[in-house]
């Protein structure tokens, strides 16, 4: 089988490879999946260019430890073969999952895993809008419902609402009934509209942090400034919600949150994204036809580091999706 892996941090065109190797064999509870599809996400970004500095504490300072050496945690695909003590799956089975709280790689042709990371994909759905759901809807549902507590009327606005984690907080939002807000470069502005926002910015033509508005939650998927500039854009009891970002920025925000609190009642928070939690929930919302998957692609497999790259340049609209068996 073939999958990417790297040895070296850099540009992903450069730096990622394919290489041949074995099929692996599941062990007791585990299972074969074979790869239908597999989606880009700021994880393989940051593992591939090491960048922010800062992951590299987690990945390998000078270069990646080897058993980081394989990017890819979202994926779609068919069960092939089972372990002796896996319970809910069968061969033939359509599953897919976040797969990072259990394991990476999913940028190759076949993966291993247990069967506590996969779900069996509903039947309205294809790989390719299996593969754009689980992580992205996570940090969308879990930052906008479990952590920003948005309630109905709220006035949202979402920082990067043309990305993966974007499109999918907007729909979610619209179910809550609220006046949404979405910024983003400006080839992204009318799908956003479309997709739900009441108003979208331009973030080259208009900081949304100095203008008059005020919100009531943001949700940031972007995170590329100090939080403290979103204080500015928040109404009383306001709560600004960052599912990730640059590193440096995250550890200001965390050290100073509680204190922020006191003095001026907004809150400054941070989602930990518990893997595949809300996929029952989405599944619901996509078979009621209030969420869509907004894929970028499907790509080759073969185009994967450029696909990485173009994810890194945030040049995407919605979920960067790879398909295998495709030119």
């Amino acid at each position: 089988m073939k999958t990417y892996y790297l040895e070296r941090y850099g540009d992903p065109e450069e730096v990622l490879q394919l290489q041949s190797v074995e099929i692996p064999e599941p062990s007791t509870n585990e299972v074969l999946l074979k790869v239908q599809t597999s989606a880009i996400n700021d994880y393989d970004w940051a593992l591939t260019s090491g960048t922010p500095f800062a992951y590299r504490l987690f990945f390998g300072l000078l270069k990646p430890r080897k058993k980081m050496r394989f990017p890819g945690m979202e994926v779609a695909g068919i069960v092939e073969k089972i372990g002796a003590k896996v319970k809910h799956l069968q061969v033939g089975d359509r599953v897919y999952g976040d797969t990072s709280d259990f394991g990476f790689g999913s940028l190759a042709e076949y993966m291993v895993l247990t069967e506590k990371a996969l779900r069996k994909i509903p039947d309205d759905l294809s790989f390719e809008e299996a593969v754009a759901l689980p992580h992205a809807s996570a940090l969308a549902m879990q930052g906008l419902k479990d952590v920003g507590q948005i309630k109905r009327g709220d006035k949202v606005l979402i920082n990067g609402g043309g990305g993966g984690v974007g499109m999918l907080g907007i729909q979610i939002a619209k179910t809550f009934g609220a006046e949404i807000t979405g910024v983003d470069s400006h080839q992204k502005l009318d799908r956003m509209l479309q997709v739900g926002c009441a108003k979208v910015i331009d973030y080259r033509q208009e900081d949304f942090t100095r203008n008059a508005e005020k919100y009531d939650l943001i949700l940031d998927c972007r995170t590329s400034r100090w939080p403290l500039a979103h204080l500015r854009a928040l109404r009383p009891q306001g709560r600004y919600v960052s599912i990730g970002g640059q590193s440096g920025k995250l550890l200001l925000m965390v050290i100073l949150s509680g204190l922020i609190g006191l003095i001026t009642k907004k809150k400054l928070l941070l989602v930990a994204v518990k893997a595949n939690k809300d996929l029952p929930q989405i599944e619901e919302l996509h078979a009621e036809g209030k969420l869509k998957c907004e894929i970028d692609g499907p790509y080759s497999f073969e185009k994967t580091p450029w696909a990485i790259k173009r994810f890194g340049k945030a040049e995407h609209t919605g979920k960067i999706v790879v398909k295998m068996g495709i030119e």
